[in-house]
């Protein structure tokens, strides 16, 4: 993940960008705070609960949930947002206790007490819903209640991260009398007690619409926010420039950025924030497949991949190469891939395999999906079985699936070698490391590197000092790049399309790079 001055860059990063163009004024109900906004993305939620979701769901939890701690813009620690305090009660950061706010509810009116913090949590581990953010609280053995506001969690060994995932929306708190123990709540509607209400939902359109019971860290800027979901990211910007919505986040191709940012949509009343991010893509080989369970195979694709040509022909300059899981601007990154495999070379890649006795050329299957990350990724895996059969080692297919499909695909061990982006789930170098190893883990392939799991990452969960971890994850960042289990390609940028007439932008991501709805608002002057 990121390191502790993260988001601060990130803040002062977008606020030097200007967002001031033209001027207008808008009607009286604007100026009362009487605002009601429409953002589109292409991230559409695959489960309403969150017991059963980690992923771009946590869009819309970050919303209309609450969790104990938060990360409010200009903050890369979590702060209290449900609860009044947190803090570790022992020097082994095994024992973590939280003491709520008074007077919380649910937005059915059920009090939200230590009782209903428990019940949120224990829920997930107990449902081990297999897309669900259980691998998060691995490290939590029970939670402890006392009186109604206060909660212990205790710990089956040290973690300093634990916070940090306390403040992640893989911790919303729901309603007990509506989410049951042991199973998922299914009739498609939500009770939290986050900064919104959820008053109306189906494929194409999330209505959120002010809690006024709310009580927590955020200050919401409007008064309602429309999420619009798109299937194409060309449909989601022609929107834009008709003024049918206000903005955009998540799933705008390089060449719609390019043009967001030229002269024709400026004169549109359009303006593109961008900044420093920390979404990765990456591949996965899944050693269940006879093939790829070869480890000169795997070295031979790290050693042809042209990360400096992929980015230049399909992102066009909105992302960056990247040689290591941990990325640039992140503590701790490093350049392994980069260190081991230097520039792409088809003779040495040749020779990785001949030396392994593989003399015919490889055969295999890259899936990505095609409806998560953008309408860029096609074009993406097209460039990388373009490079790969150019070098007459590799006879390349391709398989796009539906997120959904794609999702249950890679979960079942379906797929051999598959894309896969990230975005952290809280700000620390841990995060790009830890869900991807272990015997269960965020990719769904097992991945048993006992010098990570059982030294490394237990010795730098002692630290609560996330700063003195270096050398962890420095050894953790050159044993991903000797298995080569997972090949990092590069690392995006952060960009938020508007109109001009919107203001917020540059506060609307969250050190998560999840959308924070209440930072928008409608100017009343401009």
């Amino acid at each position: 993940m990121f390191n502790r001055t993260r988001c601060l860059q990130i803040a002062a990063a977008l606020a030097s960008i200007s967002l001031l163009a033209g001027c207008g004024v808008f009607s009286e109900d604007d100026e009362k705070g009487n605002q009601k906004l429409v953002v589109g993305t292409t991230s559409r939620p695959t489960n309403l609960d969150p017991a059963a979701a980690w992923d771009g769901s946590w869009e819309l939890y970050r919303n209309i949930y609450q969790t104990l701690l938060a990360f409010p813009t200009g903050s890369s620690k979590p702060q209290p947002d449900a609860a009044q305090s947190c803090e570790f009660t022992d020097a082994a950061n095994e024992s973590y206790r939280c003491v709520l706010r008074k007077g919380l509810k649910f937005s059915d009116g059920e009090v939200l007490d230590a009782k209903a913090v428990k019940h949120s949590l224990d829920r997930i581990r107990t449902i081990n819903d297999k897309l669900g953010p259980k691998d998060l609280f691995g490290s939590l053995e029970r939670i402890e209640t006392s009186g109604e506001l206060t909660v212990v969690f205790h710990l089956k060994t040290p973690d300093a991260t634990f916070p940090f995932v306390l403040g992640s929306p893989a911790a919303s708190l729901v309603a007990p009398n509506l989410y049951p123990a042991d199973k998922l709540r299914t009739d498609g509607k939500v009770t939290g007690s986050g900064p919104y209400l959820l008053k109306g939902y189906d494929k194409q359109h999330a209505e959120l619409e002010r809690n006024s019971g709310y009580s927590g860290f955020a200050e919401r800027k409007n008064d309602a926010v429309t999420i619009q979901y798109f299937d194409e990211s060309t449909k989601m910007v022609a929107a834009l420039k008709a003024k049918t919505i206000d903005a955009t986040y998540r799933g705008l191709s390089a060449a719609e950025v390019k043009d967001l940012q030229g002269s024709d949509a400026r004169k549109l009343g359009i303006q593109v924030v961008d900044g420093v991010g920390s979404e990765i893509r990456y591949l996965v080989f899944n050693p269940a497949d006879g093939t790829v369970a070869k480890p000169a195979v795997r070295k031979a694709i790290a050693q042809l991949i042209d990360r400096g040509t992929l980015v230049s022909t399909v992102y066009q300059g909105t992302a960056e190469p990247l040689y290591s899981m941990v990325p640039k601007g992140v503590a701790t990154h490093k350049t392994p891939f980069y260190d081991r495999f230097g520039q792409p070379s088809g003779t040495k890649a040749r020779a990785i395999l001949r030396e392994a006795g593989i003399t015919e050329p490889v055969q295999l299957t890259l899936s990505y999906t095609t409806d998560r990350y953008g309408s860029s990724t096609a074009d993406e895996f097209a460039e990388l079985k373009r490079q790969l059969e150019a070098s007459g080692l590799f006879k390349i297919k391709l398989q796009g699936k539906p997120w959904k499909v794609f999702q249950q695909g890679y979960k079942n061990g379906d797929y051999a070698v598959f894309g896969r982006g990230w975005f952290p789930d809280f700000p620390d170098p841990d995060n790009f490391v830890a869900p991807f190893v272990g015997k269960e883990n965020a990719v769904g392939t097992p991945y048993d590197t006992k010098e990570i799991t059982n030294e490394l990452l237990p010795r730098s969960r002692r630290q609560s000092d996330r700063g003195a971890v270096g050398k962890e994850f420095e050894r953790a960042q050159e044993i991903l790049a000797q298995d080569v289990r997972l090949l990092p390609l590069w690392q995006g940028k952060l960009y938020v399309a508007a109109g001009e007439d919107v203001a917020g932008a540059e506060r609307a991501l969250d050190p998560q790079t999840v959308m924070q709805m209440w930072e928008f608002s409608r100017k009343t002057s401009w």
